[in-house]
């Protein structure tokens, strides 16, 4: 359940719920004072001011909001508090089982051996630990620190195994856009290389067969100029900074990828940002799917 800035939590102790069955429409407001003759104008607003109302397990604030015939409400007597956002990332789905971030630039994954400074981990772990010091989090993939966008973690060690063990047939997407240097003419193109590491942490790729990991990447333009291409791109497989040395591959560094060989810096930051991903849910089976925008400074690059 998510409202704009923050995520409700009811506070701890046993929730008193009075559940009403919408018999015939009007509006929510004289359906509760109707209902809920007890209560005055001003306190029936304080409800739904404070998230205390749902119709059909949907928090509603506005007074007038239409009800339906067989829709149900549920007046929760409960205060409820509003959890503010952490700072650095916004947690865009949370349930028992999983959290969904969306991950600015700069912020790192989790913490390496060199850098122990505040991670996507760390501020999540902080999070979970407010409501109940012995809550965890566990990585299920990471993002490179320069990329923004979507991230999954776990809140169980059980749910981490029972994602990674799967990981190709739980995950249904993951696609990024990037922005990439010069005007790629080719609209639509997979590249296929095997990548290895050097010992300075960086990626080399080789298109002989078996020389390294098997590494797949499919792109389409969206966008492009004279001096940048807007790419939609879809991993096969999700090898570390796989995207970036494909964009190198094929002549297109990522902008903003000096270790990979770009030379313009138009926005102060990678122009890669994970914007989609679907997966079946570990427990549910459900299929769960998260989309962001595009950001507005890689659109911005094209509007002239």
């Amino acid at each position: 359940m998510q409202i704009p800035g923050g995520k409700l939590i009811t506070k701890t102790g046993k929730q008193k719920q009075t559940c009403l069955k919408v018999s015939e429409q009007a509006e929510l407001m004289k359906f509760l004072l109707v209902e809920i003759p007890s209560k005055s104008r001003s306190e029936v607003k304080s409800l739904l001011a404070h998230h205390q109302i749902s119709v059909d397990n949907e928090v509603i604030t506005q007074y007038n909001h239409p009800l339906e015939i067989g829709q149900e409400v549920v007046v929760n007597w409960t205060k409820v508090l509003v959890e503010q956002q952490p700072q650095g990332l916004n947690i865009v789905f949370e349930d028992d089982y999983i959290i969904i971030i969306e991950k600015q630039a700069g912020l790192l994954s989790i913490a390496t051996a060199t850098e122990k400074e505040q991670t996507a981990y760390s501020i999540l772990s902080e999070h979970v630990k407010k409501r109940d010091a012995k809550n965890k989090i566990f990585v299920l993939h990471r993002l490179d620190r320069d990329t923004s966008g979507v991230m999954m973690f776990a809140k169980s060690e059980k749910v981490q195994q029972s994602l990674q063990n799967a990981w190709k047939e739980t995950v249904l997407e993951r696609s990024y856009v990037a922005v990439v240097e010069g005007l790629v003419t080719q609209e639509l193109g997979t590249i296929t290389s095997w990548l290895t590491e050097s010992k300075a942490f960086i990626m080399y790729s080789s298109r002989t067969p078996n020389d390294g990991q098997k590494a797949v990447t499919h792109y389409k333009v969206l966008e492009k100029n004279k001096h940048y291409s807007l790419l939609e791109v879809n991993l096969e497989t999700g090898r570390k900074n796989q995207i970036r040395v494909h964009m190198k591959d094929i002549g297109h560094s990522v902008i903003g990828d000096k270790k990979y060989g770009a030379t313009k810096h138009p926005l102060g930051r990678l122009g890669l940002h994970a914007r989609v991903l679907a997966f079946k849910h570990p427990i549910t089976g459900e299929e769960v799917r998260y989309e962001t925008d595009i950001p507005k400074e890689f659109l911005n690059l094209f509007s002239h």
